[in-house]
């Protein structure tokens, strides 16, 4: 996590990963604004560059190759990165409706979000066709679609329906690939057969005839047939269906036409053009509302220009600066569209037809060259530059108005001890804003105005009780929530209680009241939701004001003196059950080095956000008496506090370990936690290592967890059982990872091998 010494005071919003927004990024990291905070809410955390696609789909390239990994650049750009999908915008409380977590405050907004090919109006494509876009879907789908063609006998016939440069690249570069997978497979390479449909007269209209001559002769020296002027009018399961022509049977339809609009701008209330794409002015400004901006394909410039990113890439540099002039006050730069461009556009193999005004041309150095300006341009964003700090205690020229420089004034110097308590307004608003907090047992608690929680203690029960405090991870005030709430509830849950209430402490960064309150809110709303579906309640808590997110849970829950769950309690020939795999602790540490990739940190975080509370129930059910969580001392150190509290010995297969994506990886470069130091002074209590020493995983034995699984013993003859189980209610990371050993020693101690023999 990064912060400012400088209090936030504007809060600047992209939404979307497009071409223009990394590059407000990549500028925004290279020269912050002090000040002023950027927040990126996107559906994807690996953004597709659309240049190279094609080679993706025809095999030259792999998948970093041609994405973008936006949690890197975020950081680098000092930005938080929400990932989740806009849904809607309220533009009177300037807020962005996000799917499934709180809304998202902005003083300035941009819109990158993209088009997708228009299918509203031909019956059945929603059902029947692979629409290129979203391309992280068509990019699944495409690698179903492979192992269907290599998996048929006889005929397999593909319809690309849309004759623009998009159709006819895809079309080429689909059959490039396919053809290629039959052949290495010793099949039949023309039983492929491909058909591309345009509903205009002449394919790429948008270029100069000599581009399109060649790509018909291209298409026609490939065997790809087609068919203009004929538009599409249904689609059903095995057929295409076309105006004034038979219908066509089809195993696959590719739908590639023209841009269509989402359809939650103009439901907004934003100024949209007549198929929904945004209007903006010459300043890449809304119409109707100044604080939005719009860039891409989203946007309906002045001049009408065809959708394409060459203009998206271009209009980048000139929304950083405008998105800066705004924050500031300043005349905007206005974006000048080039009149002309270079198109480049591949043939499936390594070979390109280049376009430019009247000009065109074709050959294998058009692809080499193409190759090179794509790879420049992705080194752009995949190989960071070392960020410049920014100024210490200045703020943006102009950002300010007098109200807020008053309030920057008194937050030069901050107050410490309850001078620090975030103020009663602002407290009073979120709680009034959070759901109703009400419980059996809570006699006093949030909707009491008195200094402490009242909880009632059932007869027969004991009262179980834990606490943990720790500074954000995540830039997502409302997935810290989330996960903090899991990390304190598990000690709960390890023990074998129920949850039954909550007491929570936050500090939350120093900025501007509306955004402290807004940071608060959805830092709360992620703990109360987490705690809600535990069954518990949320009964009071403290706030202040700090240099940095952090946020922790005094918990209480309630436990049956049968069903309490010690480390204690292991029995020798017990199988040693692992709920969920390992690997935050490095994975964090590489995510504030900008080393990891978005993919794996998003894989982390799930596994983080999985509560452990229908695992605490599955091991109770297949007999456990001992359970713990594993979190800040690592797999073996709390492996061996169970060790020596049961008086066993362990033997730990370390090949059995459940990995985390990308953990082997960051753990291999030798990224590791602070705490791995403190963690390692552990092993001298193993006894044998063998050839583990030498694993590769082996450093993960140490690796601190944040929200880690339960470990727990269970009768070897149940073992497997439950592993089933576990696996079958979300664990899918479920497994045993070792056994329990008579203790050959005065002192408990843990083995660890490489594998069972």
């Amino acid at each position: 996590m990064q912060y400012s010494q400088v209090p936030v005071v504007k809060d600047v919003v992209l939404v979307g990963g497009g071409h223009a927004h990394v590059a407000v990024l990549r500028r925004f990291g290279m020269d912050p604004l002090p000040g002023v905070r950027l927040t990126l809410i996107t559906r994807d955390v690996h953004t597709p560059y659309s240049g190279m696609l094609p080679g993706l789909v025809a095999g030259h390239y792999r998948y970093d190759d041609c994405h973008i990994d936006l949690g890197p650049l975020a950081r680098f750009a000092g930005a938080r990165l929400y990932h989740a999908t806009a849904q809607g915008l309220d533009l009177d409380k300037r807020q962005v409706l996000v799917d499934g977590r709180p809304a998202v405050d902005f003083d300035l907004l941009s819109i990158n979000i993209g088009s997708r090919p228009r299918m509203a109006d031909v019956q059945g494509t929603l059902a029947h066709t692979m629409p290129v876009k979203p391309i992280d879907t068509w990019l699944q789908r495409w690698q179903d679609l492979q192992q269907r063609v290599l998996g048929s006998a006889g005929i397999f016939r593909i319809c690309v329906v849309g004759g623009g440069a998009g159709g006819v690249e895809m079309a080429l570069s689909m059959q490039y690939r396919l053809r290629s997978l039959l052949a290495a497979r010793g099949s039949d390479p023309g039983r492929l057969q491909i058909e591309l449909l345009h509903d205009g007269e002449s394919l790429l209209e948008n270029h100069n005839p000599g581009v399109r001559r060649r790509f018909e002769r291209v298409l026609r020296q490939r065997g790809i047939t087609l068919l203009c002027g004929h538009p599409v009018v249904a689609v059903s399961a095995n057929q295409v269906h076309v105006a004034g022509r038979p219908a066509r049977d089809v195993d696959a339809v590719i739908w590639t036409t023209e841009a269509a609009a989402a359809d939650w701008p103009g439901a907004a209330g934003l100024a949209v053009d007549g198929k929904g794409f945004i209007r903006v002015n010459a300043f890449l400004q809304s119409q109707s509302h100044p604080e939005v901006f719009a860039v891409g394909d989203v946007a309906s410039l002045p001049d009408a220009r065809p959708k394409s990113g060459v203009f998206a890439v271009r209009q980048g540099a000139v929304l950083a600066e405008n998105l800066r002039r705004a924050c500031s006050g300043r005349p905007l730069r206005r974006y000048r569209p080039q009149r002309r461009f270079l198109g480049l556009i591949s043939t499936g193999d390594r070979y390109a037809i280049a376009s430019r005004g009247g000009w065109s041309a074709q050959g294998e150095w058009l692809w080499t060259l193409k190759d090179w300006i794509d790879r420049r341009f992705m080194q752009r964003f995949n190989t960071l530059p070392e960020r410049m700090p920014g100024p210490a205690v200045q703020v943006a020229p102009g950002v300010a108005d007098r109200q807020t420089l008053e309030q920057l004034s008194a937050n030069a110097i901050r107050c410490g001890g309850c001078g620090a308590k975030v103020g009663s307004t602002v407290l009073g608003r979120v709680v009034a804003r959070l759901p109703v907090q009400r419980g059996d047992g809570v006699m006093l608690g949030l909707d009491a105005p008195d200094d402490a929680a009242v909880l009632e203690v059932p007869d027969g029960k004991l009262l179980v009780q834990s606490v943990d405090y720790f500074r954000a991870f995540v830039d997502d005030p409302y997935l810290f929530g989330r996960i903090a709430a899991n990390h304190a509830l598990g000690d709960l849950y390890a023990m074998g209680a129920q949850a039954h209430s909550a007491l929570a402490i936050a500090s939350v960064p120093f900025g501007r009241e509306q955004i402290v309150e807004q940071t608060l809110f959805e830092l709360m709303s992620g703990a109360v939701e987490v705690i809600g579906d535990a069954g518990a309640v949320l009964a009071g808590g403290h706030s202040s004001e700090g240099a940095e997110l952090a946020f922790g849970l005094a918990v209480n829950g309630f436990v049956d003196p049968s069903k309490l769950l010690r480390k204690s309690g292991l029995r020798v020939g017990d199988a040693l059950v692992l709920t969920k795999p390992i690997g935050t602790g490095t994975l964090l540490a590489a995510d504030m080095r900008g080393r990891a990739k978005g993919r794996w940190i998003d894989g982390a975080v799930a596994s983080m956000l999985l509560s452990n509370r229908a695992a605490a129930d599955c091991l109770q059910r297949f007999g456990a008496k001992a359970c713990t969580d594993v979190t800040g001392f690592g797999l073996l150190g709390h492996l061996l506090e169970m060790a020596r509290a049961s008086q066993v010995d362990v033997q730990l297969y370390i090949d059995d370990l459940p990995l985390l994506d990308g953990a082997a990886a960051t753990i291999k470069s030798g990224i590791v936690s602070s705490l791995q130091a403190e963690n390692l002074r552990l092993r001298r209590a193993v006894r044998d290592l063998g050839d583990a020493g030498r694993h590769p995983h082996y450093a993960l034995l140490f690796d601190p967890q944040t929200a880690g699984g339960l470990l727990a013993g269970i009768a070897a003859d149940r073992a497997a059982d439950c592993i089933a189980a576990l696996r079958e209610i979300g664990y899918a990371g479920a497994v045993v990872v070792g056994n329990v050993m008579p203790a050959a020693g005065a002192e408990a101690s843990v083995s660890v091998a490489t594998g069972r023999t």
